[in-house]
């Protein structure tokens, strides 16, 4: 595991030196939002669609799933209360919500299960993902930042999930899956072809967006409270939920993996269209990804290494 989170780190790591470098010009900002945009509309929905369509799908996916929305929306509850206790203004308390309690469960939570856990980790980081915690954003995170926020018009949940290519790729592929359609060889490998490039282009874009200089001091407290519920209490819950449900194996570490993964990127674009605390948000992304390269090896270790 630590060698994996070594090779992780190493190709976030290129993403902040071209941030800080500038090659050929382009800024990270530009850079960025080409990768994530292929990434986005092409390459991830071919992964999605060649794992999803030959995953073993049943009671274990949604025992995944619960896990996954149970432990985002404790984690939102744990933070509002300690946010409403601190008397905490209420753009930063919006920031912290999204901060605290929805995992980078794509952009890092699938390149780490799939070098670790291999194919079913895959699985499993995309049905966490998208059969959990992007619904539970789209609606559930819109309306807490709409509520803490002061910007943009209100967005309609419905709206927003029709306009994510991964998910209309997912339900395809449940539907082929379920129709026990088979996948030809040139088919896949063709997607197998476009999904190759998504773990680095995924781990290049996550260092582009790393904001070095955006923490502040006075941030220490909402930070320090973000690092323990994310990385600590959320994986903690996790895998006391799992056990409940009856998880084990490489779906009980794989699930508490991600719920352990750092914060998400795609919040920075929420916080700032609806007017939440950009800085303290993005500090949040910096710091958890990472102290995740020291604690995602430790809950490994803790689960026995995927055993």
């Amino acid at each position: 595991m630590v060698g994996v989170i070594l090779q992780m780190g190493a190709l976030i790591l290129c993403g902040v030196i071209w941030r800080l470098l500038k090659p050929g010009g382009l800024h990270a900002g530009e850079t960025r939002r080409v990768l994530t945009s292929v990434v986005y509309y092409l390459l991830l929905p071919a992964l999605v669609l060649s794992v999803l369509w030959q995953a073993p799908l049943g009671l274990n996916s949604l025992r995944i799933s619960l896990v996954a929305g149970v432990t985002v929306l404790a984690a939102m509850l744990v933070t509002w209360g300690g946010c409403r206790s601190c008397h905490s203004q209420s753009p930063s308390t919006g920031a912290m919500l999204l901060a605290a309690s929805f995992p980078n469960a794509t952009y890092l939570g699938l390149p780490v299960l799939e070098k670790v856990l291999g194919n079913p980790g895959r699985s499993i980081a995309i049905q966490y993902d998208l059969f959990a915690c992007l619904p539970l954003l789209l609606t559930v995170g819109l309306y807490a930042a709409q509520h803490f926020g002061g910007g943009a018009r209100r967005a309609h949940p419905l709206h927003e999930l029709l306009k994510v290519p991964p998910l209309w790729a997912a339900v395809v592929a449940v539907a082929l899956n379920l129709a026990h359609v088979e996948m030809g060889d040139w088919l896949q490998h063709w997607l197998g072809l476009l999904a190759s490039g998504v773990v680095p282009l995924m781990l290049f874009s996550l260092g582009l967006s790393l904001e070095l200089g955006t923490w502040h001091p006075r941030q220490l407290p909402a930070l320090g409270a973000v690092v323990v519920i994310q990385l600590l209490l959320a994986p903690l819950f996790a895998w006391w939920l799992a056990r409940v449900v009856g998880l084990s194996g490489t779906n009980l570490t794989g699930v508490v993996l991600e719920a352990g993964m750092p914060s998400m990127v795609l919040g920075i674009v929420i916080s700032d269209r609806f007017g939440l605390d950009t800085p303290l948000y993005a500090a949040a992304v910096t710091v958890t990804t990472a102290l995740s390269l020291v604690s995602l090896p430790f809950w490994f270790g803790v689960l026995g290494g995927g055993v």
